[in-house]
């Protein structure tokens, strides 16, 4: 008795995380439907773009294909006059790390003027840098650079903290390692909600930067 209640607990268990991870997924790529963009023509304008920061280097010393893919992404998105000033929100948790950084070292050799980028050391994880943008940079309409995938996400957690937020699209990565990355993906957009629920705000807020 005691085993077929055993097992019972996880089927129900397994079965509410599939459903979970279904549902979240429904949710959050039905929200940014006509709000991620792949070409620069039809975008709003928007004062600020926010590059949502990654590594540069894989641990094998190999560019990372989504790092260079939004970097790419900014430039043309600047380029074609949709923004006029750009925020990098990365992870700088140790002197050995800093994402803004490099990001805005290969911006400038992209021919972005240093005085159009802005950065933000604190961007964590995707719900920090959403709200940082409002809190800490002044935006409440802003457009997110990063792949779809990752985009979609963002949306959601922005318009949850009352930003009005559409994205470009970064080139997307095929094979193993792009395959890794979303599937992660799928906990990360239950982990959305599970953030919601627990009203989880950013782990630094800090003082005002004055974007003019």
């Amino acid at each position: 008795m005691k085993k077929k209640t055993f097992f019972k607990a996880i089927f129900f268990f397994i079965t509410f995380c599939i459903l979970s991870i279904y549902a979240s997924n429904y949710a959050i790529e039905k929200n940014a439907q006509e709000k991620v963009f792949s070409e620069t023509q039809n975008i709003p304008k928007n004062k600020v773009g926010l590059i949502l920061g990654t590594s540069k280097l894989l641990s094998d010393g190999r560019i990372n294909l989504y790092y260079k893919y939004r970097l790419d992404a900014a430039v043309k998105l600047y380029n074609s006059g949709k923004i006029e000033y750009i925020v990098i929100s990365g992870d700088n948790s140790s002197t050995n790390y800093d994402e803004p950084t490099d990001f805005k070292i290969d911006l400038i050799k992209a021919g972005i003027p240093e005085n159009k980028i802005f950065l933000d050391y604190a961007g964590f994880r995707t719900l920090d840098s959403v709200v940082r943008i409002k809190e800490i940079f002044g935006q409440t309409s802003i457009t997110i650079i990063s792949q779809q995938f990752h985009n979609e996400r963002a949306i959601y957690l922005a318009e949850h903290f009352n930003i009005k937020a559409v994205s470009f699209n970064a080139k997307s990565i095929s094979g193993k390692y792009g395959l890794k990355v979303k599937l992660r993906e799928y906990l990360a957009r239950v982990k959305v909600f599970v953030d919601i629920i627990f009203n989880v705000q950013p782990k630094f807020l800090g003082k005002k930067v004055e974007i003019e």
